[in-house]
């Protein structure tokens, strides 16, 4: 997939030191978490993200040229008991996540990854831990098989003056003379 790169980073990736960094904005129910592979706490895109230095690894994030759906693994070690109580209770599945890249010195970034928390797996050692979250690109939605019935009741919750659906029932067992007098 093609995208767009603003010009102040490629002049700045073009500088003999360069000092890149990724930033991840992961959107639970309660509130945004976001995180960025420094130190300190920086700005991006307007709000806020919290340094973890070493202790965010990303993992799987591949540019593809085809339509194929990819995952990205995210795993931040070293974390103390208090975000593991948070992320046990956290609604996540299918929430969004964006993975930005950026040079330091630049205000511009670029989304590098877009897609829906699947799978998230806790490691707790007392005092800190681990989570390692999957996440898969919003392609993977279309590989996902459905749920959703075909009936009167199914249509009814989404739209409630649909009544197409009401006379497959006596349908069923209907005979019909087809070509017939």
């Amino acid at each position: 997939m093609t995208r767009t790169v603003p010009a102040a980073i490629v002049t700045a990736l073009a500088q003999k030191e360069v000092k890149p960094f990724y930033a991840v904005e992961l959107e639970f129910d309660t509130a945004a978490v976001r995180f960025w592979t420094g130190f300190g706490s920086k700005t991006v895109n307007g709000d806020p993200y919290t340094g973890t230095g070493y202790l965010l690894s990303i993992s799987g994030l591949e540019e593809v040229a085809d339509l194929s759906a990819k995952s990205v693994t995210l795993t931040l070690d070293g974390i103390p008991a208090e975000l593991i109580a948070l992320a046990l209770g956290e609604n996540y599945q299918r929430r969004p996540c964006n993975i930005y890249f950026g040079v330091d010195g630049v205000s511009d970034v670029v989304n590098v990854f877009t897609g829906n928390m699947n799978m998230m797996t806790i490691q707790d050692s007392g005092e800190t831990g681990s989570i390692t979250l999957l996440v898969d690109s919003k392609l993977v939605e279309l590989e996902r098989s459905t749920n959703r019935r075909y009936t009167n009741e199914a249509i009814r919750d989404f739209y409630s003056s649909d009544t197409f659906f009401s006379y497959v029932d006596k349908l069923q067992d209907k005979k019909l003379s087809w070509g017939r007098k």
